[in-house]
């Protein structure tokens, strides 16, 4: 099967996938919403997190050069609900959590724009159990990403979900001193279904599309100083796996930079909390990408709310 480059870059376009900005079968976790405390899930009770945030962008190829006439920029909001309960497992106590986004987004491909707003992909998680030391905090998890978000078949500008499933195994840590200093990592591997639903352009024929696994990782370095703490954060992203297009690799026929179109990227940017004296969180930061092959690189600004129920 042969594709035209225009094809390819059709389907590297940006779409808002479920929580965040990726390419095409990209994204349904918003890299970089995890940093203070991301080992350290809080004791039983029931708690609301919101991710606010605002991201622009541009597609980089496998070079990392910019691909003309691509751009992204989008505001999200992510509503999250977490139950940890009273029920020890192996020792651990246990939760779930549901993550609803909404995303409102322009992308531009080929110098033509189209503006969306829309519910993206719902994330479900039944199993979350946590472990607590004095110093050192973990956690194991699996996230399962339902295809909830609008999808536009031939047309990624128009699209917000991804129109696949995915599962995500988890392991988050955080080690925190008597002192302060804090160092937390959120580490995950996402496994996806195909998209039985992609055409490379609007009327062509409905091909299975399969987008490579990732490892990623959210980080954040730094200092609490009463209810405080200044550091940097960020992401690293690092597809596994070939992106398939009826079962074949996108190869390297259709120019160097496309062969399997394995993203990559990485980002770090400086990051403030407060935690308040009823315990409520308040996060604000700002994420730049300093290197991306086959995907966006831009700026990310969050702000994020953690409140006890």
């Amino acid at each position: 099967m042969k594709l035209n480059k225009m094809a390819v870059a059709t389907a590297l376009v940006a779409v808002v996938a479920g929580n965040a900005v990726a390419k095409e079968g990209g994204d349904q976790y918003p890299n970089g919403a995890e940093n203070w405390l991301a080992g350290a899930v809080p004791p039983p009770g029931n708690y609301f997190l919101n991710y606010f945030g605002y991201y622009d962008a541009q597609l980089r190829d496998g070079d990392g050069d910019k691909v003309p006439n691509t751009s992204v920029r989008a505001w999200f909001d992510a509503l999250r609900f977490i139950k940890m309960t009273d029920t020890k497992i192996l020792g651990g106590d246990w939760g779930m959590h549901l993550i609803v986004p909404v995303v409102s987004q322009e992308v531009k491909l080929g110098g033509r724009s189209a503006s969306e707003t829309d519910l993206g992909d719902i994330t479900i998680n039944p199993i979350i159990v946590a472990w607590h030391t004095p110093n050192l905090h973990w956690t194991v998890a699996l996230d399962f990403n339902l295809p909830s978000g609008k999808y536009k078949s031939g047309d990624p500008r128009k699209s917000i979900g991804t129109n696949y499933w995915s599962i995500e195994p988890i392991f988050a840590m955080t080690w925190l001193s008597d002192t302060g200093w804090e160092v937390s990592g959120k580490f995950m591997y996402n496994i996806k279904s195909k998209n039985k639903d992609f055409r490379p352009a609007p009327g062509a024929p409905k091909m299975d599309y399969e987008s490579g696994d990732d490892f990623h990782m959210d980080y954040v370095v730094g200092k609490h100083i009463g209810p405080w703490a200044v550091g940097l954060s960020g992401y690293y992203l690092k597809q596994t796996t070939d992106d398939k297009l009826e079962g074949r690799k996108i190869s390297s026929a259709i120019g160097p930079w496309s062969s399997g179109r394995r993203g990559e990227v990485f980002a770090i940017g400086p990051s403030v909390s407060y935690t308040s004296k009823t315990g409520t969180m308040f996060i604000a930061q700002w994420q730049h990408e300093t290197e991306a092959e086959n995907r966006f690189r831009g700026d990310k600004a969050w702000f994020k709310v953690v409140l006890p129920l």
